[in-house]
């Protein structure tokens, strides 16, 4: 009998699912703040976010299935026991942030925050010229779950999509072509929309600085869901101001909250969501976060490839070709 702890938020119906995974688990269901040391000694699978100070209690550990696709705090040194894997939540979280995604850059490039201004301000305004996806130019930088599932649907509206990531790999259908790493900044001058999903790793600190920025087409779009760490924010600031990005779409930022006095408030032509884009907003985000943990444990019990595993030199997904 395997033990299961659970500290995500479960209806009967994923409670069903997991257990239908084998008779031989046996689960405890509980939030992250009720869970006992007893409960963390003999737990051999938990699934969710239990924070990693609690999981170094955790000395049976065989499997930790996060419900997050970042697993920052995880990574470091003696917080798994060295018998246990890493499972992220890489699949579960493309549909809800790519529609977010695709909503901040269809409110920013059809000037429709600035509407609403004029609505709340009570003018009846045109506000000249706009852009479309159509006929754009899309970078996607990270062609994971995320990347892929915004680049299927700016193809779809009739934009051009090209990707750059880690490894050389397939192009998908609804990409023009995949650039490894060393071709972004070569790619960077030609796209009109730059999009993000990148974990925050030592690689990707500040990898959009001022100089990279700089190197952006002039009046390009830069969109972040990835994490905050990945952009300079002062040099973002700055960018826009000085007309160098006509905008920008931002759900997440370097601290957060975001404290009151920081200049992203107040700079021009941004589209600021704090962190939201994920979560269990959308259902079926939580849907498929289960059935990637039932699978995972699936494959602990039976052998094989686990579909979500992160490799702790990178901080990334596995590769798998």
């Amino acid at each position: 009998m395997k033990h299961v702890l659970t500290v995500m938020p479960l209806t009967e119906e994923h409670k069903k699912l997991l257990q239908a995974v084998s008779p031989e688990l046996e689960f405890f269901h509980a939030g992250s703040d009720q869970v006992d040391q007893e409960e963390l000694e003999k737990a051999e699978i938990i699934i969710g976010n239990l924070p990693p100070k609690r999981i170094r209690e955790a000395k049976n550990l065989q499997l930790l299935q996060l419900n997050s696709a970042g697993t920052d705090g995880y990574l470091e040194e003696g917080v798994l026991p060295e018998q246990a894997h890493l499972c992220n939540a890489t699949g579960a979280y493309g549909l809800a942030i790519s529609e977010h995604m695709l909503g901040m850059l269809l409110m920013l490039i059809k000037k429709l925050n600035v509407y609403q201004i004029n609505q709340r301000n009570h003018q009846w305004k045109d506000e000249g010229k706009v852009t479309s996806v159509y006929g754009s130019r899309t970078l996607i930088v990270g062609m994971g779950d995320i990347g892929s599932e915004f680049g299927r649907k700016v193809h779809a509206l009739g934009g051009t999509v090209v990707g750059v990531r880690r490894h050389k790999a397939a192009v998908p259908e609804f990409a023009e072509a995949v650039y490894t790493m060393d071709e972004l900044d070569e790619q960077l001058a030609k796209a009109d929309i730059v999009a993000c999903s990148l974990p925050g790793t030592k690689e990707t600190f500040h990898l959009f600085n001022e100089e990279r920025i700089g190197r952006m087409k002039k009046g390009a779009i830069l969109i972040n869901v990835g994490r905050g760490s990945l952009i300079d924010e002062a040099a973002l600031v700055h960018a826009l101001k000085s007309g160098q990005l006509s905008g920008a779409c931002l759900d997440v930022t370097e601290q957060e909250p975001l404290p009151e006095d920081s200049p992203l408030w107040d700079a021009p032509n941004l589209i600021l969501t704090p962190h939201v884009s994920g979560h269990f907003h959308l259902e079926e985000t939580r849907n498929r976060i289960v059935r990637i943990a039932a699978e995972n444990i699936r494959t602990l019990l039976e052998g094989g490839e686990f579909c979500s595993e992160v490799d702790f030199r990178t901080g990334y997904r596995k590769f798998r070709g």
